[in-house]
């Protein structure tokens, strides 16, 4: 049996056509509709806004409402669903949905806090070509067992002021050489952070050009000493020449961002290359800012979706990716404007009407569309702990 969704036209499983059956009997009884917990970062007024969009498009066409509860930190969701599953809460989670990065990820797969595969029920799954394009089923170098769906991708950028620098930084030894000319005026932010933890690696993986696949393995401290020589060595460099003379580190992204707003620092970086523009949009950037991608690599991932093991409203929320992963839904968070998030499906494989969506405009500040030398895969999740661990070991002492 197929069900046709009217705003789409598509022919959906006989699953599907139960579940979103049981949503219109809700939607029309005298209690509202099933409402999905969606867990996720909410530092991001795009993001947010995008959400909201989200939720209004599956509360007219299903009858399910998103209800974004928004983290500072992604390990805070995890931590509530590994407390759940103590209690013997095993079938009335508070956490539906949840926008997961490769590390905890990693964790929640390996304590059991994860839905029983369910992506490749998905029908729109199969518009990301997954047979073509493994970085759709690993995450962080972790296989994905069909226990979270891919949502969009990222890659570090890095932008600059270009009324005060003509000559941006192109690779890390010139990087240093920029630091030295502007002491002062660069920052990463603390390692738990998750900017400030892939800047670490991104250096790293340049830093270690022989070594690199080390990285794409489980840590073992052999890999870690080979691996942290050179880069410990580029930041001791480095450190005295940062904002406060590496004394202090903003502890979130959006510092970084506002060290540049207040011209503090000339040059910054972001894993949203979108956010660029759209900063200058709401003049919370220069309008002359530039943004660019370093030559010698930039850290590149897949973000991904997950519903939790003991989700109260597992059908609605698989639902709710589905349509997350729809041309529709895909195309319109690419938009600058939204949120300039890269869609993770194969548009090529889409009818020429649903390519034409993924049209987008032009805008000074943009990342160009050929601006990546070489994209650098996430190393395994397990490097990202012992990274920060070495990192603190260092230089913590005093945070």
């Amino acid at each position: 049996m197929t069900f046709t969704s009217k705003r789409h036209g598509r022919l959906w499983p006989l699953g599907w056509a139960l579940s979103l059956f049981l949503s219109c009997l809700l939607s029309t009884a005298a209690t509202a509709g099933p409402t999905v917990q969606f867990f996720g970062w909410g530092g991001s007024t795009q993001v947010n806004q995008y959400i909201q969009w989200v939720s209004a498009q599956t509360e007219t066409e299903f009858g399910i409402r998103v209800n974004h509860v928004k983290l500072a930190d992604t390990s805070d969701a995890v931590s509530r669903v590994l407390a759940e599953k103590a209690a013997g809460n095993h079938h009335a989670g508070s956490v539906d949905l949840l926008w997961v990065n490769g590390e905890n990820f990693a964790a929640m797969q390996a304590h059991g806090l994860l839905k029983d595969p369910w992506v490749n029920q998905l029908p729109n799954f199969s518009l990301t070509r997954p047979g073509d394009n493994p970085s759709m089923t690993m995450d962080f170098g972790v296989p994905t067992q069909g226990q979270e769906a891919p949502w969009g991708k990222a890659a570090m950028v890095f932008y600059y002021n270009q009324q005060r620098v003509k000559q941006p930084p192109r690779n890390l030894p010139q990087l240093l050489l920029f630091a030295q000319q502007y002491p002062g005026r660069f920052a990463y932010p603390l390692p738990d952070d998750y900017l400030g933890i892939s800047f670490l690696k991104y250096a790293a993986l340049v830093l270690n050009p022989q070594h690199q696949s080390l990285m794409y393995k489980p840590v073992t401290p052999a890999a870690l000493a080979q691996i942290s020589q050179p880069l410990f060595g580029y930041l001791d460099a480095l450190h005295p020449l940062l904002w406060q003379q590496g004394t202090y580190f903003v502890r979130q992204a959006s510092g970084l961002q506002q060290l540049f707003s207040d011209h503090e620092t000339l040059l910054s970086f972001s894993f949203t290359a979108a956010e660029i523009p759209a900063a200058v949009n709401r003049f919370d950037l220069p309008e002359s800012t530039r943004t660019y991608a370093m030559e010698d690599g930039s850290l590149a991932n897949v973000h991904f979706l997950a519903i939790t093991y003991n989700s109260a409203q597992s059908a609605a929320a698989q639902t709710v990716v589905n349509f997350l992963l729809s041309p529709r839904a895909q195309a319109y968070k690419q938009r600058l404007e939204v949120w300039g998030d890269e869609t993770v499906l194969a548009v090529d494989a889409l009818t020429q009407r649903q390519q034409q969506m993924f049209t987008t405009g032009e805008h000074p500040a943009a990342m160009r569309k050929t601006g990546y030398s070489r994209l650098l895969a996430e190393p395994h999740a397990s490097w990202a702990d012992a990274l920060r661990d070495a990192w603190y070991a260092r230089y913590g002492a005093r945070w």
